[in-house]
């Protein structure tokens, strides 16, 4: 079945290619800005509104209109984070036991789990209380569930159709590292890519990526600081041709980071990344023709 526009309200927005479709999948998973009335948190908005990856979708919205699928979380991080696993639970959050399993990650003990408890440079307490476990479940119910049941059903339909995907996870970073970042209090380059030390995906994809970026002037550097998180791990498969990068910008170049307003520099920077688009869409396109014309068939 082919992919087909989808909202989801407050929760996610799916949008299916426009004209030939390609084996290319943006998704933009901390750009929402939708919070639910039942967030109810104790920390200010306008520190909680600095974890957003502000903009993101909109830098990528060309994607579709280039043959790719686009997904985009409107809820927002700090409510819960899609990038993470469902079993990420922060204990510390919680007004009880919680009654399944759990798997917490690195940064599950800076308070950014699944759900957050701390936010800001400063590590404030997002709320004034412990959530309960009814909370946490209807949350991961909410939008966990269906942002990866769409992401499952992009990935399936792509890898069916053309024999392979290339996956893009979207998002943004702060132009210095904080306190508790391993590059803490350093500046960071323009673009950092991540596919977790090769492992999510070929490393021509990775060098496309890196190449395409140095070529219009930007500072790259790959899985440093970021790695890549759940999304990329969860899904990039090299061995069955599904490949998955995460792909940080550093917000210095488009936005002011305090009060979240575009810069001057964000046209160029929307330019560039459309022309990212059509080379990672181009890429797929031949790699999918290369196949077919490698195939048991061919004469």
């Amino acid at each position: 079945m082919d992919i087909r526009d989808e909202t989801i309200a407050g929760v996610l927005e799916l949008i299916a290619p426009r004209g030939t479709a390609a084996p290319v999948f943006f998704d933009s998973p901390h750009s929402g800005a939708e919070y639910p009335t039942d967030f109810r948190p104790a920390a200010p908005m306008a520190l909680i509104r600095r974890a957003e990856d502000a903009w993101i979708d909109e830098l990528y919205e060309s994607a579709p209109s280039q043959g790719a699928t686009l997904l985009k979380a409107l809820f927002p991080r700090a409510y819960l984070d899609p990038n993470r696993d469902a079993g990420d639970i922060d204990l510390a959050l919680l007004d009880q036991a919680w009654p399944g399993k759990i798997n917490p990650g690195a940064k599950t003990a800076e308070g950014h789990g699944l759900v957050w408890r701390l936010v800001g440079a400063e590590a404030e307490p997002l709320y004034d209380r412990k959530l309960s476990v009814a909370e946490v479940q209807a949350r991961i119910e909410r939008c966990h569930v269906p942002y990866h049941a769409r992401m499952r059903r992009v990935y399936e339909n792509l890898a069916a159709r053309f024999g392979g995907i290339w996956h893009v996870d979207c998002h943004s970073m702060p132009a210095i590292g904080n306190a508790t970042a391993p590059d803490a209090g350093k500046p960071r380059a323009d673009f950092v890519l991540g596919d977790r030390d090769g492992t999510t995906c070929a490393r021509a994809f990775t060098d496309l990526v890196a190449g395409y970026l140095k070529g219009r002037g930007y500072s790259v550097k790959i899985n440093d600081p970021y790695k890549g998180v759940e999304l990329v791990r969860a899904f990039g498969d090299p061995a069955r041709n599904r490949h998955a990068i995460q792909i940080e910008i550093n917000r210095r170049l488009y936005m002011d980071e305090a009060s979240l307003a575009k810069s001057a520099g964000f046209s160029a920077l929307k330019a560039d990344i459309q022309g990212l688009i059509g080379t990672v869409v181009g890429f797929a396109r031949r790699q999918v023709e290369t196949a077919v014309l490698a195939g048991p068939d061919r004469e």
